[in-house]
């Protein structure tokens, strides 16, 4: 990192000399490998390198930004004309403003016991032949093993020096069960972070074979149960559906640039637009929905976020009330409360932006059984197959993989056959009535957002939640 750090520091020691109020240099370094299989063959393999530094500067209120993968003095000039070039000839009505400067020294890492770097090819290649044969059995089956390491140096004219470290295995399956009418198909995420021994501690191997078969016998056994259509139900979701929820119902309306309509023309916009944070209710006193970075092996972990501010849990929904959105420096600004270390950017070549990392439903006081033993007719959806939302986040579908028929407080045998939960982000929230002690993240996945898009890895979970009174479809 040698040469990309005395670079870094020179990019902003030279944006300060030429006029910017304030200089942000990011070098990156992330080395990646992978392989790919589809029905056990392999189809592609080999290494990924990228490394490069971004650089923000702030210039009469207006931003500019550029990047290079070359660690030459020379060129990283030329990256700052362009930079402050873009910063004079941009016209914003209304300027930026960085807010109070923001100068921590650190150093952060993910825990790694077994680093990645030291895993070779043969143990790479075992490790996809033992998930492969978890997946024989099934129709067709895809699966991405990816290791990937990340350093960073984050420097900027405020003080701030940060280095970080970031470990993990981006490891994908797409799974198609065969069922006598109908196939039954599933997109499984199991990215882990950390180092190598999280394919053992995570129990990969032993999670994708039990997916595995639940996929075959919703495949094979799911039914649809009209009397669960008759009049409104109660339904309890799994950690896997509670995360997705929590990631797309409160996450992504969370966003303090989607509120504010910054990525309106993007990824969309955000329904809390129309409420007051503080005041306005969205569901009930059973739910509260966090957001925290630093949370130990998962995908969304950070100690620091890219534009150096110190990472901490946020708490977007408390007890029902809108409590706090996600937020960077400059909607920190706008918001009147600061940065809660939000900034992510899922390259050099990208400008860090408001971005979730890990959200959940909180826990609750009960156990998965008492959540069961209250319902005198629903269901339990222990996974998901499809959602969808749309652009402010509020009109959204879940639709079931594995999912259970709950009668006179039993769970019963009686896979039920893809059940829609269909409703608003408001209705939804407002039926919970309960969440269990149970909290899991059974969500990993990768974020998209803005343009040019941005995916960055995160996770998502919660207990398992109770929802009274709800209408479902596709089940009848």
């Amino acid at each position: 990192m040698t040469d990309g750090k005395d670079i870094t520091e020179y990019c902003v020691k030279l944006g300060s000399e030429l006029g910017a109020k304030y200089v942000e240099a990011r070098y990156e370094n992330e080395r990646a490998r992978g392989l790919a299989y589809r029905n056990g063959e392999p189809i592609s393999g080999g290494t990924k390198p990228s490394v490069g530094i971004g650089v923000r500067l702030l210039v009469d209120g207006n931003m500019g930004f550029a990047s290079f993968d070359r660690m030459d003095r020379e060129i990283a000039k030329d990256a700052i004309q362009v930079a402050l070039k873009m910063a004079r000839n941009a016209q914003r009505e209304e300027h930026i403003d960085m807010g109070e400067p923001v100068a921590n020294k650190a150093k952060w890492t993910t825990d790694v016991k077994e680093p990645l770097s030291d895993v070779d090819i043969d143990t790479l290649m075992d490790t996809a032949k033992e998930l492969n044969a978890q997946m024989k059995d099934l129709a067709q089956f895809m699966l991405v093993v990816n290791p990937t390491v990340v350093d960073k140096y984050i420097v900027t004219s405020d003080g701030t020096e940060i280095t970080g470290h970031i470990s993990y295995i981006k490891l994908w399956t797409l799974l198609t069960a065969k069922g006598k009418v109908e196939s039954e198909q599933k997109y499984l995420d199991m990215t882990q972070s950390g180092g190598w021994e999280r394919i053992k501690e995570g129990n990969v191997v032993e999670t994708l074979g039990d997916e595995v078969r639940l996929i075959q016998k919703a495949a094979l056994t799911a039914r649809k149960v009209p009397e669960l259509m008759e009049r409104p139900i109660d339904m309890i979701v799994g950690p896997e559906v509670a995360g997705i929820i929590a990631h797309e119902n409160v996450g992504h309306p969370s966003e303090g640039d989607r509120i504010m309509g910054r990525e309106g023309a993007q990824a969309g916009e955000s329904f809390w637009r129309d409420l007051k944070i503080g005041e306005s209710r969205v569901g009930s006193d059973a739910v509260t929905v966090s957001e925290d970075p630093t949370i130990p092996n998962t995908g969304g972990f950070y100690l620091y976020d890219d534009e150096g501010v110190k990472a901490r849990k946020r708490i977007l929904i408390k007890n029902g009330i809108l409590n706090e959105p996600l937020l960077n420096r400059e909607f920190g600004v706008k918001f009147g409360t600061g940065s809660n270390g939000s900034a992510r950017a899922s390259s050099y070549n990208r400008e860090p932006i408001i971005r979730m990392a890990n959200t959940y439903f909180e826990p609750g006081d009960h156990s998965l059984e008492e959540l069961i033993e209250d319902v005198k007719l629903g269901c339990l959806m222990k996974s998901f197959t499809e959602w969808n939302i749309d652009d402010r986040r509020y009109q959204s579908k879940y639709t079931g993989c594995v999912a259970y028929l709950i009668k006179n407080g039993e769970l019963t045998d009686t896979m039920v056959r893809r059940p829609v939960m269909e409703t608003t982000s408001v209705g939804l929230l407002s039926a919970v009535d309960a969440v269990s002690n149970n909290l899991r993240f059974d969500f990993p996945g990768t974020c998209g957002k803005s343009d040019p898009m941005q995916g960055v890895p995160v996770y998502a979970g919660g207990g398992e939640v109770r929802f009274r009174d709800i209408r479902l479809g596709g089940v009848g």
